[in-house]
């Protein structure tokens, strides 16, 4: 198995707050796709480092998909715990912009397992001030 990334909290902080003032306002023009891409990679990749495991896999098509949080592992096929949303919708969860339930109300987060909902006693992972 490979070994998984080290996460800095401080790269994580400084990706989050170069896209912080879109998620704020969505009027805002889009962030470039580098630096969009690194906000969803750290945060994604911090969830997975402070929830090991490989029960539930969050993917944010297109730039992450990481597997998390203790206890039984799926290694071939469709998972069955799965997290799915876009970049907008995970950057708000993953800075408290948004909860979880809010963003599945919606239909902007797929939570699909019995284990998926597990990931909102773990947001948000970093925040944005302001």
């Amino acid at each position: 198995m490979a070994a998984r990334r080290s996460v800095d909290p401080a790269k994580t902080r400084a990706a989050v707050a170069a896209v912080a003032d879109w998620l704020r306002d969505d009027s805002m023009p889009n962030p470039d796709r580098t630096e969009l891409g690194e906000a969803v990679r750290l945060t994604a990749r911090t969830l997975a480092a402070i929830a090991p495991g490989a029960s539930v896999e969050v993917r944010v098509p297109p730039f992450v998909a990481v597997q998390c949080i203790s206890g039984p592992e799926h290694r071939r096929g469709n998972p069955p715990n799965v997290v799915e949303t876009d970049p907008r919708t995970w950057l708000l969860l993953a800075t408290g912009l948004l909860e979880v339930a809010d963003a599945a109300a919606s239909g902007g987060l797929r939570l699909s397992g019995s284990r998926a909902g597990e990931i909102a006693g773990l947001l948000p992972l970093v925040s944005v001030s302001g």
